[in-house]
């Protein structure tokens, strides 16, 4: 198939492109798809929003379908846009009635139960080429990483799915939907546990950080704005990663070992002990840099303007302990993971992440006042205790494979910060923009 202009312009007008699931990723794929020039494009969802859609996209050139039935039959390129724990029953439902010839693809997070699903319910003569761009509906996807997982397809097909995701101008990784899953679970799973433990432990303090001296300024705006941007979104997102990737379950488990291995030693005062772990594993995660590896951060001091809080930047700060930044070189070290390895897969929150974790390695001034701060400031004991209480919870409600529980727990820390959610939102969009140009530059 031939990728020139003419060729790609054609199959822009003859093409016909399927979403089934109109959530907010279905909704951006199909908005982007349709500012790109395809011109032929149809979508469904539940039949309570048929009516809802086709109101809203009636002067487009996205056509409302009544149900999947309807794009299956009739799409060439037909992408499921649905919540992780519904691909089977969703697939079940309207694979067997997929166009001969055409080509399938998935937006869950997590591809193992997808591609059973795909091989379990599709015909045979259709092609299966996955998908999953690495980043929420609202980010701009231009040079964020978005998979492409060919699994039962034709070269030809796949380069057609290569010119309709083109439109996105993001950055393009080929991966088994194994590695996907790896990947994933290295970097979003135990990222995401990490914020919502911070999150959920401000709230069972009745706490507000950003009014808090030590969770004011630099790299604690990153951790506010990053934890209340998780928990204003829906919960099934961040659940269906972390329950339905077996290899999730792995990480989250020994994050909140390390946190609470490193609590006892710090209530204990062990110091010697304390340090020797600390810098084993900064050793191992970070001890390979060299001088010209770029900062993911490159100044501290610009994060101030990332601030919530009323404190002037400019006020003397209270050390924090930062024990879910150390708990996570930890636990990258006993699992022996080296997270520099996943980049090339980084979502925004996780670079953000690997951000102020690098930067507080490598500031010693930075890591001794954590260290410090960590086994001798007890008027902070009470927020680190919390905190591993929540990592724990979040644990063992990820191995129970509770949905039901994770929804719970999400949301009723979600109802405590929901006031902070705009000024959160246009903070955390501003940070996301300025990690997207330091990706390009670096």
């Amino acid at each position: 198939m031939s990728n020139s202009p003419t060729s790609i312009e054609k199959q822009k007008n003859e093409i016909e492109l399927g979403i089934i699931g109109m959530g907010d990723m279905g909704r951006m794929y199909a908005n982007r798809l349709s500012q790109h020039g395809w011109k032929r494009i149809s979508v469904c969802d539940l039949p309570s929003n048929y009516e809802r859609l086709q109101e809203e996209f009636k002067d487009t050139s996205i056509n409302v379908l009544r149900d999947g039935y309807h794009v299956s039959r009739r799409a060439d390129w037909i992408m499921y846009a649905v919540e992780a724990e519904h691909i089977d029953r969703v697939v079940a439902q309207y694979g067997p009635a997929t166009k001969i010839g055409s080509i399938v693809s998935g937006q869950t997070s997590v591809k193992q139960p997808e591609i059973e699903a795909f091989e379990r319910h599709l015909p045979n003569d259709v092609h299966i080429i996955s998908c999953h761009s690495m980043h929420g509906p609202n980010v701009n996807p231009k040079g964020q990483p978005l998979v492409m997982i060919k699994h039962r397809a034709s070269q030809e097909k796949f380069e057609l799915v290569r010119n309709i995701l083109s439109g996105f101008e993001s950055n393009l990784v080929e991966l088994s939907y194994q590695d996907h899953d790896r990947i994933t679970a290295d970097t979003q799973a135990v990222t995401h546990a990490a914020f919502l433990s911070m999150g959920a432990a401000w709230k069972a303090n009745n706490q507000f950080p950003w009014l808090l001296p030590h969770f004011v300024g630099g790299i604690e705006n990153v951790k506010v704005n990053v934890a209340l941007r998780i928990y204003s979104n829906k919960w099934h997102v961040y659940a269906g990663l972390a329950i339905m990737n077996p290899s999730a379950r792995i990480q989250i488990t020994q994050y909140a070992k390390s946190v609470a291995d490193l609590f006892k030693l710090m209530i204990q005062e062990k110091e010697e002990e304390f340090r020797s772990r600390i810098r084993e594993a900064g050793n191992f995660v970070f001890g390979s840099l060299n001088d010209d590896h770029v900062p993911i951060l490159l100044d501290d001091r610009l994060l101030d303007e990332f601030s919530l809080s009323n404190v002037p930047s400019g006020s003397i700060r209270e050390p924090n302990s930062h024990l879910s930044l150390l708990a996570m070189v930890d636990c990258w070290y006993t699992l022996k993971l080296n997270p520099y390895e996943h980049m090339v897969c980084q979502t925004p929150l996780f670079r953000l992440w690997m951000g102020i974790t690098e930067y507080l390695f490598r500031k010693p001034e930075m890591l001794e006042d954590a260290i410090q701060a960590a086994l001798y400031r007890k008027e902070i004991r009470s927020d680190d205790m919390e905190f591993v209480t929540c990592a724990r919870g979040w644990a063992e409600c990820v191995d129970l494979g509770s949905m039901e529980g994770y929804r719970k727990r999400f949301e009723s820390t979600a109802e405590f910060f929901k006031d902070r959610f705009a000024d959160s939102a246009v903070l955390g969009n501003k940070m996301i923009a300025m990690i997207s140009k330091n990706i390009q530059k670096s």
